[in-house]
């Protein structure tokens, strides 16, 4: 039997307050199989599960399903019971489960979300209402540049249901909602990154050309396949795809002389020309072929990336990779930022009297927090690690601001 991994993140309504000794129960047809206490940070231990082999999810087949699944259920003192059905596990992979309990006086039963199966192993509509008004020839493009935004509005539903919801979701985290809903975490590396590329820059262009929002609607894109991209609320992320989107969340295609981020269309398979087959490029990339490549074969030889500007609702920029025996401005404001984190996240060392100066305390700090995060442990503060930290001490700022205004 093949084995899986499982890490669950628990916190109490946003990512700035994560849940210490929170009990969490891994169960199969409502049968514990194992369990584990959130530490500090709100993490469990690593979990060690069994799913099927590998080679299940590197074939375009419909009889073996390529992953296993769990429910998870998670207990924690003062909380509401949160539930999560259907949480994926691929073989020699880690699927990070985040999952966000609220107060016992918000809910009384036990909250349960179902998670719906990866979009190429059950039946979704295809993309069907893409037209990009750019294409047609009349777009009133709005942004003066292609920007990063801090977060957008997915609509959990087509986009005339007015009573689905409305989710404000970090970008970094929709790009791999959707592609741990879009693809397998098990196919090859420059694979991922095409596919991740294509959905970048599908989500830019509905950002750039304001499309939504230029028809009267209140979001920035939808959940729902036969208009947009699946994300799935609450879904879980798989390490290798979240790493590859650590990397690379900036970067989008242009083709030929537009200015605009390409409609990269996609489906599961297709021989249509300017699609991209997912299951195409898991071949290709399993024939040594890079992202580039990869994209150029189904969106032409006129493509090319770039990397989209970040907005400028962080508190600090980044200027360029952190290193031990560094010793700057920069180094001080990381030093400062992650003791200001640790309040939060006490598993994260401080580093005392800083001085501006990244010694071994420092990358300490910074291994432990790229640990905690899911990033390449490298100890060094590099553009993803800068980003997160960024992120993460503004959601720590606003929720010390609201308790204490």
């Amino acid at each position: 039997m093949a084995k899986g991994y499982l890490k669950v993140n628990v916190y109490s309504d946003t990512v700035a307050n994560p849940i210490k000794n929170a009990t969490v129960t891994v169960l199969k047809n409502d049968e514990e199989i194992t369990s584990s206490i959130t530490d500090e940070n709100g993490q469990t231990n690593l979990m060690t599960l069994d799913t099927v082999d590998k080679s299940y999810s590197l074939e375009n087949q419909k009889t073996t399903k390529p992953y296993e699944t769990y429910d998870v259920l998670v207990e924690a003192l003062g909380l509401t019971p949160t539930k999560i059905e259907g949480v994926g596990i691929f073989d020699n992979i880690t699927s990070i489960q985040n999952i966000y309990m609220t107060s016992l006086d918000e809910q009384e039963n036990e909250e349960v979300n179902e998670l719906p199966p990866n979009t190429l192993w059950g039946n979704y509509p295809e993309q069907t209402q893409v037209e990009n008004n750019l294409n047609s020839g009349i777009a009133p493009i709005v942004l003066k540049s292609v920007i990063i935004p801090t977060n957008i509005i997915v609509h959990d539903g087509i986009p005339s249901n007015t009573s689905a919801k409305n989710y404000t979701v970090p970008f970094t985290d929709y790009i791999k909602n959707v592609a741990s809903s879009e693809i397998y975490s098990t196919w090859p590396k420059e694979t991922i990154k095409a596919n991740v590329i294509a959905i970048i820059s599908f989500t830019l262009n509905r950002i750039y050309t304001e499309w939504y929002r230029s028809r009267g609607y209140d979001f920035t894109i939808t959940s729902t396949t036969n208009y947009d991209q699946k994300y799935t609320r609450n879904g879980t992320i798989f390490e290798p795809i979240s790493k590859v989107v650590d990397e690379i969340f900036t970067e989008y295609i242009r083709k030929g002389v537009r200015l605009e981020p390409l409609l990269a269309r996609y489906k599961s398979e297709t021989s249509e020309n300017g699609i991209l087959s997912q299951w195409g490029s898991e071949d290709l990339g399993q024939r040594g072929y890079t992202a580039l490549e990869i994209l150029r074969y189904y969106y032409g030889n006129d493509i090319n990336t770039y990397n989209a500007q970040i907005s400028n609702d962080a508190p600090y920029s980044f200027t360029k990779t952190l290193k031990e025996g560094d010793c700057s401005i920069d180094v001080y404001i990381l030093q400062n930022s992650l003791n200001y984190i640790h309040g939060s996240y006490p598993g994260i060392p401080i580093i005392p009297n800083p001085t501006g100066y990244f010694d071994t305390n420092t990358k300490n700090a910074v291994k432990t927090f790229q640990k905690v995060f899911s990033l390449s442990q490298t100890g060094e503060a590099n553009y993803s690690t800068w980003y997160k930290i960024s992120y993460i001490l503004t959601a720590v700022k606003d929720l010390t601001e609201s308790v204490y205004n």
